[in-house]
Formats: C-alpha cells, structure tokens, sequence
C-alpha cells in the first residue's frame, strides 16, 4: 500500500514581489514509496510528486502552466513537504484532450519525467523526458488508487 502524502490543489508564489508575477496553481500529488510496507524494495527515488494543470473549469484560464514554472514548483514542494532533492521522481501528467468540431482530434496523455539540476537549493537546467512504460504504469496506478 503506497501512502499518499498529498493530494490536493497546491499554489505556488511567484516573484515581483507585490505584483506575484509567475504565481499559479496546480494538481499535486505526492506518493511515498517508503512507506509501502514492502520490505524487500529499495527505492532510489521513494517519494513520486505528479504534478497537472488545473482544467479551465477551475478558473485557470491565462494562469501560469506547470512546464514554465517547473523549477519554481519543484523548489517550493521540496521545500515546503521537506523532500530531499535526490529522493524526488518529479513527473508531469498531461491528460488527453480532445478539440476541434465535433472533438474529433485527440491529443493522447502523456506523463514526463522532468530532470533538474540543483543550486543552494533551488530547481534549474530542466530537461523533460518520456517517462520508461513499465514506470509509466506504475505511477499510472497510483493515479487510479489514489
């Protein structure tokens, strides 16, 4: 059984000061591994955080999105639930959309790896990258579990 530390809306601050320009809202979802009670696993990455847009109906239209603020989102989770950065699987999921008249294009979901490199504790140099099927799966059913 996966423990599920957090899943709720999460907004972040963003800088400017009064003005919080970058500032945003997002779908957050953190799992620990740790504390699966399996006892034969080790887990490099134990803690899985997902992050997602808000859909429009949450008022998010012209809010900023997940992918241009993923250094300033994973620094402030890691910060604020006290995840060490080394422990972190950090993904970004993007559910499938449909558009156009009737709905009839699909944009099929995707689910991202998002790499960082860390300085005096704060995310940067981001690299984004398919995430592996067999872990895609995984974290697909702690989507559903959850």
């Amino acid at each position: 059984m996966t423990i599920i530390r957090y899943d709720d809306i999460f907004a972040w601050d963003g800088w400017g000061g009064k003005f919080k320009l970058t500032s945003g809202r997002c779908h957050l979802r953190i799992y620990d591994l740790k504390k699966s009670g399996k006892q034969d696993a080790v887990f490099l990455k134990p803690i899985i955080v997902v992050v997602s847009n808000l859909p429009e109906s949450c008022g998010t239209r012209g809010v900023m999105s997940i992918r241009s603020c993923a250094g300033h989102i994973a620094t402030q989770v890691t910060r604020q639930f006290r995840i060490s950065p080394e422990r972190m699987l950090y993904i970004e999921y993007h559910p499938q959309k449909t558009y156009g008249r009737p709905r009839v294009r699909i944009i099929p979901e995707r689910y991202e790896a998002v790499d960082f490199k860390w300085k005096d504790e704060k995310a940067f140099a981001i690299n984004w990258r398919a995430l592996d099927p067999r872990l895609r799966d995984q974290v697909k059913d702690l989507i559903k579990s959850g």
